[in-house]
């Protein structure tokens, strides 16, 4: 796939989050990667990189203090080559993209793993 289609569907995903989650979102930014790193595998506790579609690299909103700032950007990170292997169509990678997204700012937000799967987001 295209790589400024796949940002392009980064964007848009973005965009389509309800604005009280847009404007809350603070010192985040959302970068596209071909694969996830070494380090980044072995902190999500994933052994092959087309296991990890994307991952929240920072200090979550709710474990913030009065001491936070004047630090670089928390960043999220779309995998673009195993969101691509995972899916089979288009349509698929561009879901993929949304759901993956959402689940990255949930850890933005301070939502754990545990609560999202108890919540039924996964």
């Amino acid at each position: 796939m295209d790589r400024e289609i796949f940002e392009a569907w980064v964007a848009e995903a973005l965009d389509a989050l309800p604005e009280a989650f847009r404007d809350r979102l603070e010192n985040v930014e959302v970068v596209v990667e071909d694969w996830p790193d070494r380090e980044t595998l072995r902190r999500a506790g994933v052994g092959h990189p087309a296991g990890l579609l994307g991952f929240y690299h920072g200090v979550p909103q709710t474990r913030r203090t009065h001491h936070y700032g004047l630090v670089l950007p928390d960043k999220i990170s779309i995998y673009r080559r195993p969101i691509e292997l995972h899916s089979r169509t288009p349509r698929e990678i561009r879901e993929t993209i949304h759901h993956v997204l959402r689940h990255e700012i949930a850890h933005h937000f301070g939502i754990s793993d545990e609560r999202l799967r108890e919540m039924g987001a996964y």
